[in-house]
C-alpha cells in the first residue's frame, strides 16, 4: 500500500530535505525512522527539496509499506518517540498506488518571516530587517511577479532544471504590528526563488530598485541583475496541495 506521510521540521540543524553522502538531509532521519519501525529499509519521496535551514511546517512524502488502518495511530506514536526534536510526523494517508508526492502536488505555498523588532525568542525564525520600506512599490511588484512565468533570474545559478516556468496563483507581502510576512503560492518552484525573491522585493521597498527594474531583470533572466537571497531561517514550507480522488484515506 502506498501512504502519504505528513510531517513539520525545523530545518535549523538539517542540510535541506534531500539525502546526502556528506551531511545529514531531513529524509535520511525519516528514513532511518520508518525502515526501524516497520523492519525493512523504507525509502521516501518528498514533495519537493527545501534548502539547508529551510524550515516546513508541512511536508507531504510517499512510501509503501503494509500498514492496516488500526495500526496507524500506533504508527504515528512510535514514529514520533523515535524522531528526535526537530522533525514531527502530523497524519498518515493512505493513497492510490501510483500517487506520487513530487509530481501529483498541483500547489505549493511558502511563507518569509521578516521582523523589524529583534526577538530573542524568535531569532532563528525570521529575518531581522529594521529598515523601513516603500509598501506601495512593494504591493505593485507583487502583481507584476504574478503576471511572470519565467523566473530564471530568481533561480539560483546552476540550477539543474530544464525549464524555469512557474505559474504562480498567488503571491502578497502582509504586514501584522512588526512582522512582514511574504506569501507565495505556486505550481512549482526553482531553487533559492523565494527568497530571491523576497530580496527584491525589499530592495524595491529600500528605493534601491524601481518597477521598470523589475521588468528588465525579469525579460533577462539574469540572476545577478535581481536581488540578494534573504537568510535561510525565515523561509517556512506551509502547505502542499494534492487532487482530492488520490486519496483513499482521509
Amino acid at each position: 500500500m502506498r501512504f502519504f506521510l505528513d510531517l513539520s521540521y525545523n530545518g535549523q540543524r538539517f542540510h535541506g530535505w534531500q539525502s546526502q553522502s556528506n551531511a545529514i538531509g531531513v529524509q535520511q532521519v525519516v528514513e532511518d525512522c520508518l525502515s526501524s519501525i516497520l523492519g525493512t529499509p523504507t525509502k521516501v519521496t518528498g514533495a519537493g527539496r527545501t534548502d539547508t535551514g529551510v524550515h516546513a511546517l508541512q511536508m507531504i512524502a510517499h512510501f509503501d509499506a503494509e500498514i492496516m488502518d488500526s495500526e496507524i495511530n500506533s504508527f504515528m506514536r512510535k514514529g514520533n518517540s523515535f524522531l528526535g526534536r526537530d522533525i514531527k510526523f502530523n497524519a498518515l494517508h493512505r493513497v492510490k498506488p501510483d500517487a506520487n508526492a513530487r509530481f501529483d502536488a498541483v500547489y505549493r505555498t511558502y511563507k518569509y518571516f521578516i521582523t523589524s523588532e529583534k526577538d530573542v525568542f524568535n531569532w532563528d525564525f525570521c529575518y531581522y530587517f529594521r529598515e523601513n520600506l516603500d509598501y506601495q512599490i512593494i504591493h505593485s511588484a507583487c502583481e507584476y511577479i504574478k503576471d511572470f512565468n519565467d523566473f530564471k533570474c530568481f533561480a539560483k545559478s546552476k540550477s539543474d532544471v530544464k525549464n524555469f516556468l512557474c505559474k504562480i496563483s498567488g503571491i502578497n507581502w502582509t504586514i501584522k504590528g512588526h512582522q512582514d510576512i511574504l506569501t507565495i503560492k505556486s505550481n512549482r518552484f526553482l531553487r533559492g526563488m523565494v527568497r530571491c525573491i523576497a530580496g527584491t522585493l525589499i530592495e524595491l521597498g529600500r528605493g534601491r530598485l524601481t518597477l521598470e527594474n523589475l521588468r528588465d531583470i525579469l525579460v533577462s533572466g539574469d540572476r545577478k541583475a535581481a536581488g540578494y537571497s534573504v537568510p535561510a531561517k525565515g523561509l517556512f514550507l506551509t502547505s502542499v496541495e494534492y487532487p482530492s480522488d488520490i486519496f483513499l484515506t482521509k
